[in-house]
């Protein structure tokens, strides 16, 4: 079932298209620009969604497509920074739940991750809400319902817990990379998941005293924010999920 969220995409894609079309012109996509893969359509429609661009502070300069926010300069070999945010989801036991991205993604594809990992977007108002994180909350939860399935009434802008921000930046394959403020978010709470196999092929669930032996049974590799933040940050997250509080800190931005 194609949810709300790709039905926007899909609109939005169609206003792009459709005075090229009257034009006798021809929608391409990015991928034919620069490489002959050709991508799997919802993926694509995705590339038009309008990421937030931002300072080094987070602070807010402009907007522009997904596939330029992603796509790594041939010159200057930087990608665009630009707002995210990274959902680390606990059930009640304390088990973290660790998905494989889809072969279908273009950024990262069939690699190993943290619950949700996307953006706040520019075309949806209430995203872009800054106080107490809304805009950041509220993109989490419309993610988590299209990527895991997750009911939106069973993960509520509140029952987020944001923690702090940090700034990163890699190159991926040299065609996409990542460069973001990325926005860590914890949510510990038992919900019902249906993975939306477009986005995920594999959903699992890890113990905090078994992680480095479930990752080194990974098929795939990890995705390099998953990966920066296991290793420096969330051993103690983890091990405090009674006591997040203590550890937050929205004043400074973490940068690697």
């Amino acid at each position: 079932m194609i949810t709300s969220s790709a039905r926007m995409i899909t609109a939005l894609t169609r206003r792009i298209c459709q005075p090229l079309r009257a034009a006798n012109r021809s929608c391409v996509s990015y991928a034919s620009v620069s490489e002959p893969k050709q991508h799997d359509e919802l993926q694509r429609l995705a590339l038009e969604e309008q990421c937030i661009l931002v300072n080094e502070n987070d602070q807010v300069i402009g907007h522009t497509s997904k596939a330029d926010c992603h796509r790594v300069d041939p010159q200057s070999k930087q990608v665009k920074l630009h707002r995210a945010f990274s959902v680390f989801l606990f059930n009640t036991k304390g088990e973290m739940l660790v998905q494989k991205r889809s072969d279908h993604k273009i950024t990262f594809p069939s690699t190993y991750t943290n619950a949700c990992c996307s953006h706040p977007l520019h075309e949806i108002e209430v995203e872009r809400e800054e106080v107490n994180c809304f805009g950041i909350r509220k993109a989490a939860q419309r993610r988590l319902n299209y990527e895991l399935g997750i009911p939106t009434n069973q993960i509520r802008p509140e029952n987020f817990h944001y923690l702090t921000r940090i700034h990163y930046a890699n190159t991926g394959d040299g065609v996409w990379g990542e460069h973001e403020i990325d926005y860590i978010l914890f949510l510990q709470k038992d919900v019902d998941i249906k993975p939306n196999m477009n986005e995920v092929s594999d959903v699992r669930f890890v113990k905090r005293e078994n992680i480095d032996e479930e990752i080194s049974k990974f098929d795939a590799p990890l995705t390099p924010w998953f990966k920066l933040i296991l290793n420096n940050h969330l051993q103690l997250w983890w091990a405090n999920l009674h006591q997040l509080k203590k550890f937050e800190d929205h004043k400074n931005i973490h940068r690697y």
